[in-house]
């Protein structure tokens, strides 16, 4: 065990015991062993096995620290762990079993776990020390939960591990040396993760891996030479992490490879040509390489005649299409898209028997479409290249996707009817309207109805289906779209959401939203030519904000008339949490009547969180609008100056005086800008809707008062019991204790921390509305007119409730937090005496880099540690703090 987790372990052990004495007041208790009630069991001429007790006690400790327990009808079944189905046929994958083990009792004395799955629970913690003492592990699920810490060096110790799984976690730190050492790996994943730092070179080690997922783990630099070892690699994917040099010539030595996915990398290219020997590859992804080192060629794909999907997406290939693609009959998806290929498309491409989906756009081909096309064929993109003469005939077939966008075709109706309309406006310099112009402005809804916004922009409907290679022009030819990406694991390029999107007064703008897997365009046409201002409107609705699912990242490029505005766009990132609306602005100059908004996904960010096909551009609203002030002259340019400086001077005095005057008579506002920057994941409440919950606020509902206000309980209307804290008008502490209990706990969250439903913000009225606990507070439950059965068993639980919840707030949490106010009447008990820690208005931010932090002393006198109470450092030391304070009643903390 390193230093640091003794240290972390230390820590927690010692909050456990400093909250049984402060809290229960217990000194000298001995536990006394009780007689065993069973009868004795006549001896047996071939005994049972049995688990090994260290393993059966690592086990428990890791079930009571993650909060889950073995289902004693499945296995576990004579109370001990390898029974039922741990030692049956039933397969360790099966969906139906989980949390499970299985176990190896072929010695027919001593059973060993040598499987254990956790997974898609949503556990919240660390990986604790002891899960490393399995030694006879060899399969370890562990993936989509979330984990958080480093990954401890001990992991060495599983020497006999062959599959292992951690993806879709919160890990973090830098990956172990150790893992070298398990060099029976088969298989490992720590994708989806935030780990840092590169890929160990001791991995290079593992001679019989033949899977590694490292896509979106947050490792970096260049890939080691070490790796050129791991000859028996059949699965590499590796895409969203910031691998960065140049693809390793070795990996054309791995010959047993049959999928290699490098997207969104920092590869510098070219592409290089050893990768020609991978003949076996079925799958090869490669995108977005650097063009710093010039461009790539298509030679290298010469061989691979077993592949079934090719993407080589924005690679600066400059090549043509090879003579000889007829012969990759297996090819159900090629993207050769946003390169430089030159040269005609070969006819034998479109009659490929098993191909499907075809990109070939932002090219620079030229010649004609194919005549003949095969039925397989029915998703196909040739936009934006340099492609002349007429449409053929089987542009009318059925099911047909196609994209002709930005190109010089020769358009009538006798040969393009069965396509969508406007082609003629979306043809190559979009030639509709040219000229003065029609058209000063524009808005549309993307991916939904028409709707007119607060401020009278009108959102005209674009509600369409985009399919992966399609376009849309609206009846007026006054904008366009057109959608090219295929999904992997998803239909569909249009969001639908419930959710009442915050922080606006158009929430229904954000109902619905486009989506698009590679790249989203929209088109303002027949514009007349001039300066413009641009408004985009976002809001992640599919990622969601609660343990493992918070863990996706939608990362993408925004262009404005060419040109890079927005470089890996993260919607969350930028708007602070997901359900939030964000809008940006930028200008842009029309010069030829037409103005071009370009959404790419560049293949960074998470591709399956929460599901499969979670990744790519997605917008809620556009709209633009020609600025009215015209180009200002040189002889008026002074008189100009002078008038903004004389305007800006009155401005700013009347703004003090208006500031003045609000805060004479809005003293109760002045805070309310301190809840725009939060990070908030819960819903907001309507004041009518809680009064009707708590039957007005009855006396009779009434749960008690603190500082903060009275605290009433309620119903809602789907049946939700709820506490409804409400903020006192009195009390100005209340006030910024409201604000930051909203910050605090809607930023942490662990079964030991009290759930915050929402809140209420509605004139002067403030309220929190948080999960109803039945038991209510600790100090109600041990000193109160209720007969709760508080034994010592359940107290000890109590207290390592309260630690967990502590040790998470300050170790394991992405904020460390101190609480400033542990005490009795702050912790609840649920229905089964579960406690949850509460009331976060104290709470403060520790900074991991600082000894202390100094702050005003806040809490309750009596529970506070000596060095905080008289100088306000928090340290530490600080955390858990013995200070008795004894009455005939009652012994606190």
């Amino acid at each position: 065990m390193s230093g640091t987790s003794s240290s972390s372990v230390l820590v927690f052990f010692w909050c456990a015991a400093a909250i049984c004495c402060f809290i229960f007041g217990l000194t000298g208790v001995t536990e006394a062993q009780a007689p065993s009630t069973q009868p004795s069991q006549a001896p047996t001429s071939q005994p049972q096995a049995t688990t090994d007790p260290s393993e059966v006690k690592a086990l428990n400790s890791i079930f009571q620290q993650w909060g889950i327990e073995a289902n004693a009808k499945q296995w576990n079944t004579t109370g001990d762990p390898c029974s039922g189905a741990a030692i049956d046929s039933t397969a360790f994958d099966n969906g139906d079993y989980n949390p499970f083990i299985k176990c190896d009792c072929s010695d027919n004395v001593t059973c060993h776990i040598t499987q254990l799955k956790v997974y898609a629970l949503d556990v919240v913690g660390i990986i604790p020390e002891e899960l490393w003492t399995l030694s006879f592990l060899f399969n370890l699920n562990l993936g989509q939960n979330y984990f958080t810490g480093p990954l401890s060096a001990s992991i060495g110790n599983l020497t006999s591990m062959q599959y292992l799984s951690l993806g879709i976690n919160a890990l973090s730190g830098e990956l172990p040396n150790e893992l070298g050492k398990l060099t029976d790996l088969v298989a490992i994943s720590i994708g989806t993760n935030y780990f840092s730092g590169p890929l160990p070179s001791e991995l290079g080690n593992l001679s019989k891996l033949q899977q590694l997922y490292i896509d979106s783990s947050g490792v970096s630099g260049e890939i080691p030479l070490t790796f050129a070892n791991l000859q028996s690699l059949q699965t590499l994917w590796a895409s969203d992490v910031e691998l960065s040099g140049s693809i390793p010539d070795f990996i054309g030595s791995w010959l047993n490879l049959t999928s290699l996915m490098f997207e969104g990398n920092s590869f510098e290219g070219p592409i290089p040509s050893a990768l020609s020997k991978l003949t076996s590859l079925i799958e090869l992804r490669i995108t977005d390489i650097s063009t710093t080192n010039g461009s790539s060629s298509l030679g290298f794909i010469k061989n691979m005649k077993s592949l079934t999907s090719l993407v080589l997406r924005n690679n600066n290939i400059s090549d043509s299409i090879p003579s000889n693609i007829g012969e990759y009959q297996k090819l159900s998806l090629l993207d050769l898209s946003f390169n430089n290929l030159t040269g005609q498309i070969p006819p034998s491409l479109f009659n490929l028997s098993s191909l499907s989906i075809l990109f070939l756009g932002n090219n620079k081909l030229n010649g004609t479409l194919p005549e003949k096309k095969s039925s397989s064929l029915l998703n196909v993109d040739v936009s934006y290249n340099n492609l002349i003469g007429s449409i053929p005939s089987w542009v009318n077939e059925t099911n047909l996707q196609l994209n002709l966008v930005a190109n010089n075709f020769t358009l009538d109706s006798s040969n393009s009817s069965a396509l969508p309309s406007g082609l003629n406006c979306l043809q190559r310099d979009f030639p509709c309207n040219r000229g003065p112009g029609l058209y000063n402005n524009f808005g549309i809804k993307c991916g939904g109805p028409q709707i007119t916004s607060s401020n009278g922009i009108v959102y005209e409907k674009e509600n369409e289906t985009l399919g992966p290679a399609t376009y849309f022009v609206n009846d007026e030819s006054r904008w366009g779209v057109s959608n090219v990406g295929y999904f992997t694991g998803r239909n569909g390029s249009t969001i639908f959401s419930s959710y009442l999107i915050e922080s606006t007064s158009d929430s229904k703008l954000f109902q619905t939203a486009r989506l698009s897997a590679s790249s989203l365009r929209y088109y303002g046409l027949g514009l007349v030519n001039g300066h413009y201002t641009l408004n985009l409107q976002f809001s992640e609705l599919v990622i969601q904000y609660v343990n493992s699912q918070s863990l996706g990242r939608r990362v993408f490029n925004i262009y404005i008339q060419g040109n890079l505005v927005e470089k890996d766009f993260d919607i969350k990132k930028e708007a602070g949490a997901y359900f939030l609306a964000l809008q940006r602005n930028y200008t842009a100059q029309v010069t030829e009547n037409y103005l071009e908004i370009h959404l790419f996904w560049a293949g960074k960010g998470t591709c399956c969180v929460p599901t499969q096909g979670t990744y790519g551009p997605t917008i809620s609203a556009i709209s633009a609008t020609l600025d009215s002030t015209p180009p200002v002259s040189k002889k008026n340019k002074i008189g100009l100056i002078v008038g903004i400086v004389v305007g800006v001077g009155v401005l700013i005095l009347v703004m003090v005086i208006f500031y003045i005057v609000q805060r004479r008579k809005s003293p109760n506002n002045d805070y309310d800008e301190e809840l725009l920057g939060i990070d908030i994941g819960p819903l907001t409440f309507s004041f009518s809707e809680l009064k009707t919950a708590t039957n007005d606020f009855s006396p009779n509902n009434k749960l008690g008062e603190g500082g903060f206000g009275p605290v009433f309980k309620g119903t809602l209307n789907d049946g939700r019991v709820i506490a409804v804290k409400q903020l006192s008008a009195a009390s100005h502490q209340g006030k910024n204790q409201f604000v930051t209990e909203i910050a605090t706990i809607s930023a942490v969250q662990h079964h030991n921390l009290v759930t915050l439903y929402g809140f209420c913000i509605e004139g002067v009225k403030r309220l929190l509305v948080y999960e109803y606990l039945e038991n209510k507070s600790l100090d109600q439950a041990l000193f109160g007119k209720r007969n709760l059965n508080l034994d010592w068993s359940t107290r000890f639980d109590i207290c390592l409730g309260v630690a967990k919840g502590l040790t998470y707030l300050h170790e394991e949490s992405r904020l460390r937090i101190v609480h400033r106010d542990v005490k009795a009447s702050n912790i609840l008990l649920d229905s089964n005496l579960i406690p949850k820690i509460s009331d976060f208005g104290l709470a403060k931010l520790f900074d991991d880099q600082k000894t202390h932090i100094s702050t005003r002393v806040a809490g309750t006198i009596g529970y506070l540690a000596p060095e905080y109470a008289m100088r306000g450092h928090l340290t530490e030391k600080s955390r858990c703090v013995c200070i008795w304070r004894c009455s005939s009643r009652n012994c606190q903390w």
